[in-house]
């Protein structure tokens, strides 16, 4: 069995975890830490996870990595094609293959398009390649969709829904879906774009609809605001009856003018309260029909951070370029 060199860019929730998570990796070797923080530089990695020694020490330039070999580079810093780009450059340019949990990096044409074709000539120009990934975009609602269809003779139109509890997230996450905001306040954040939803629903259709040679006409996304009819209270935020616990995403793929590809995400705290199960829905009409459902949701931190751990050597032994979930082997557990 192969082992693998690899570097971590990023040391907040999702960045500790994937180093966690490479530290029990007997086929992983963890050789640097990017950290953003100044007050990180040199410390040992395991002071930031649970005061271990790993002997390996946080740095704030890419530089003293790249004096190490590094097969595979895993980011996990920001959502956004156009935040990242000047971190991960000088990484391809140094020849080191890249996994980032960006979510509009799962299929980055659609966000960006000027950028994803410069990342893909310059991955290809040094010989490695870059994937975007995690749990969602990355997993439930696109990649195990486009898996779910190797069994079909027809396909009429896929409707797939993700049901999760935002109890566990900080007030970013909090904010963002605009839990323990007023119908008003809701309203004007979707407006001022503050309030944004699920990140990479049309990343999803795309990369659904290219898999199965499909053409999408356009994507027309909708939020509305979940209201509570109960008292919710978590860690982070307190949403009293009358108020908004969180918010109800939905995005429609139109193909050949027909609604065939319909993506819904609703996200709010304490969904039980109300009665409401969390889980992971995928119907699919045709011929076989397809009924998937998974209770409660595949937990989304720790399933972005093993997904992108899981995938090294995929994308270590992929073509150089940027590439995406659906043009690689089936994902799967790495040792």
């Amino acid at each position: 069995m192969k082992n693998y060199n690899v570097a971590v860019y990023g040391t907040g929730s999702m960045g500790t975890g994937i180093i966690s998570l490479i530290l029990e990796k007997s086929s992983l070797n963890l050789v640097g830490v990017i950290s953003k923080r100044k007050e990180r530089e040199g410390i040992d990695v395991g002071e930031i996870l649970d005061g271990r020694k790993t002997g390996v020490l946080i740095s704030n330039s890419l530089d003293k990595i790249f004096e190490k070999k590094v097969d595979v580079f895993l980011h996990a810093t920001s959502s956004r094609v156009s935040d990242i780009y000047p971190e991960i450059v000088p990484i391809l340019k140094n020849r080191i293959n890249v996994i980032t949990i960006a979510e509009e990096m799962s299929y980055p044409w659609v966000a960006n398009k000027k950028l994803s074709e410069s990342i893909d000539e310059l991955a290809r120009e040094n010989g490695v390649s870059i994937l975007g990934t995690g749990v969602n975009p990355g997993f439930v609602l696109d990649t195990l969709i486009i898996t779910l269809t190797g069994v079909m003779k027809k396909i009429d139109k896929i409707y797939a829904k993700r049901v999760n509890d935002l109890s566990p997230y900080g007030p970013t996450v909090m904010k963002t879906q605009g839990v323990g905001t007023t119908l008003n306040e809701f309203d004007e954040g979707i407006k001022n774009g503050t309030i944004v939803g699920h990140f990479g629903f049309p990343e999803s259709i795309n990369m659904i609809a290219d898999a199965l040679n499909w053409k999408v006409d356009n994507v027309i996304e909708t939020r509305e605001p979940i209201v509570s009819n109960v008292l919710r209270k978590t860690k982070y935020v307190e949403v009293k009856p009358g108020m908004v616990a969180g918010c109800r995403h939905i995005a429609k793929g139109i193909i050949d003018g027909y609604e065939k590809i319909i993506l819904e995400h609703p996200q709010q705290i304490l969904p039980e309260l109300e009665g409401v199960e969390t889980g992971d829905y995928i119907k699919i009409d045709g011929d076989p029909q397809i009924n998937f459902v998974n209770k409660p949701e595949i937990a989304g931190g720790i399933a972005t951070i093993s997904i992108a751990v899981n995938m090294t050597p995929l994308v270590y032994d992929a073509k150089p370029g940027l590439i995406t979930m659906k043009d690689l082997p089936i994902p799967r557990f790495l040792k």
